[in-house]
């Protein structure tokens, strides 16, 4: 199993094979990449009939919003997605497709924009993601949302940025408790970014060494970790089980619940659509989580 050391030392690797195996756009053709955006936006669309509010401004600063979808009379548990896009690509507009699924179990959905690069740096990034946790936390109960119950994961660069809000050590600079979120689901996440820092996407995302130390979830574990689902597609490109695999297993020996998953016959990209049907293996992983059960 890859370790936290051997993604550090993969910064030593010809950036040809770094590229290769951080890629995921040349796995998949164009045709597949479009239909499989295309799904993104139209579950996501599909999902504004259950909208409780959409474009709430969380973070002043930035003026960035959340949608947030199926929320209850009486508060209901939050999954809060966090979108991929290499930090550079997409938005919460193609993020909501797993809400009806999770509204049939009694579950809400916030879906959240942040700026992009090269516009903004990780670092603010990471900040904007932060705060819309603490917004959830802060005033969720207004919307159906119970903050006591704040559930969190991404898919790609969202999975990464689901690692940067389960670390530890920035809770208390935006007033919530450690524990503020109670589950997790990092899904083809990046969690050390020693060797993407030396790949393509430094055209994007200039990082210093400090920089990667500060923002790699798997070198920031929190004193005491939240149960979470650390799951990856079979047709990934390498470096993206490499990445689950040193998370799980560093999550795991800091005496943390986490279940890895591979999933089959699925890629990069349409992996994550699992979560909108509650008779997949990610679906019923989600709801376990959730539910407070041990994902199988």
């Amino acid at each position: 199993m890859t370790s936290v050391r051997d993604l550090s030392d993969e910064a030593g690797l010809p950036v040809e094979t770094i590229n290769d195996d951080y890629n995921a756009r040349a796995t998949v053709s164009v045709e597949v990449f479009e239909e499989t955006i295309g799904r993104y936006r139209e579950g996501s669309v599909s999902a504004r009939k259950i909208a409780t509010a959409l474009d709430v401004v969380y973070d002043a600063e930035s003026g960035q919003t959340i949608d947030i979808f199926g929320g209850g009379e009486e508060p209901r548990p939050v999954f809060v997605f966090i979108h991929g896009g290499y930090w550079r690509a997409l938005s919460k507009n193609e993020s909501a497709f797993m809400a009806e699924m999770l509204a049939r179990h009694g579950v809400a959905t916030v879906a959240v924009d942040y700026r992009l690069a090269p516009e903004v740096t990780l670092a603010e990034i990471v900040r904007e993601v932060r705060a819309a946790i603490a917004f959830v936390h802060r005033e969720g109960r207004r919307y159906g949302l119970d903050p006591e119950q704040i559930f969190v994961g991404g898919s790609s660069a969202g999975g990464h940025l689901t690692g940067a809000v389960i670390s530890g050590g920035w809770q208390a600079e935006f007033g919530v408790p450690e524990d503020v979120v109670k589950g997790a689901m990092p899904v083809s996440g990046l969690f050390h970014l020693a060797p993407i820092a030396k790949s393509f996407v430094s055209e994007w995302i200039s990082l210093s060494d400090e920089e990667i130390q500060a923002l790699s979830p798997a070198v920031n574990l929190p004193a005491s970790g939240c149960p979470i689902v650390v799951a990856y597609a079979s047709g990934e490109p390498a470096g993206f089980g490499r990445q689950s695999s040193a998370y799980h297993q560093a999550w795991t020996e800091a005496g943390f619940a986490s279940v890895l998953k591979e999933i089959p016959e699925r890629h990069h990209f349409d992996v994550v659509l699992d979560l909108m049907s509650d008779q997949t293996e990610m679906g019923r992983a989600l709801l376990d989580l959730i539910e407070g059960r041990v994902p199988e």
